[in-house]
């Protein structure tokens, strides 16, 4: 099957290492399509909850597939996010056509200038109360593992699955105003600027909209997460577009369990957990 051609790439928020993502999912659509660029735009990897003792193979492969992008010269750009914060120390680092960078822009089609960056910047628990945002984050992989528990019993009752993270931020009128406000500050930022887009993530909320600022309209974009939503951003050809995956596409893709590198096998030159566990100790 021939692989779906994609100008740019932007994927957020996986949180490989963490019981609630999704990589057997991620895998199956980054084997399905053949990007010219990627944006990793941060969170890819959770340093903060990172434990030797869960690594799963699928995890791995993911990183596999990453890297076999960057073999075949496919640039891509890891950005920071709050998650993976520690690679900060490193950054402006380049191999080959990876880079490992803070915040990008990039010209697209010689026309529209595009402004990429996390997000947790503007994330006040973030900067003033970090152990308080570590704390939320255990509660939110938590809430997913309860909430994948609850899914599958409602599966084998042939019910239709629910979010619980998805009701509460419903629920709760600070949540979305948080939500709003985060999207309008990012958007009123990239206007100053003099950018067309502002592509963030954080916020696991996938969006494409037109908002208003006082220097003129700005397409604010969030490629939402690979723990709950499962979406990415895609353009191709001048537009814009929200993948969304839908588990019908199990059947028609498949995941080779033998799925290595051609050129080598990553995972005898790169131990992922030795690595990270380096990080969170140093840090």
């Amino acid at each position: 099957m021939p692989k779906r051609e994609i100008d740019l790439l932007v994927i957020s928020d996986v949180h490989l290492g963490t019981y609630g993502c999704h990589a057997r999912e991620l895998l199956i659509y980054l084997k399905g399509i053949k990007p010219k660029k990627i944006i990793l735009n941060g969170d890819i990897i959770d340093i903060w909850q990172f434990s030797k003792s869960y690594w799963p193979e699928s995890h791995m492969k993911v990183v596999r597939r990453l890297m076999k992008f960057v073999s075949e010269g496919v640039p891509v750009y890891y950005l920071t996010g709050n998650h993976d914060e520690m690679l900060r120390k490193f950054s402006d680092l380049q191999i080959g056509s990876f880079s490992l960078i803070d915040k990008l822009v990039l010209d697209l089609d010689g026309t529209h200038k595009a402004w990429f960056f996390h997000g947790d910047v503007f994330d006040i628990t973030m900067q003033h109360s970090k152990w308080l945002a570590k704390l939320g984050a255990v509660g939110y992989d938590t809430l997913i593992i309860m909430n994948q528990m609850v899914n599958w019993g409602l599966t084998l009752m042939h019910q239709e699955k629910m979010s619980f993270s998805k009701r509460i931020k419903a629920k709760f009128k600070d949540a979305v105003k948080f939500i709003n406000d985060f999207e309008q500050t990012a958007a009123e930022l990239a206007g100053e600027k003099g950018y067309d887009y502002v592509v963030c993530g954080h916020i696991h909320q996938p969006e494409l909209r037109s908002i208003p600022t006082s220097n003129g309209e700005v397409l604010y974009l969030n490629s939402g997460d690979w723990v709950e939503n499962l979406t990415a951003l895609e353009y191709h050809k001048g537009k814009w577009s929200i993948y969304k995956y839908l588990p019908a596409l199990d059947s028609e893709n498949s995941v080779d369990e033998t799925d290595v590198l051609d050129l080598e096998d990553l995972q005898s030159k790169l131990d992922i957990k030795s690595m990270f566990e380096k990080f969170k100790i140093e840090y």
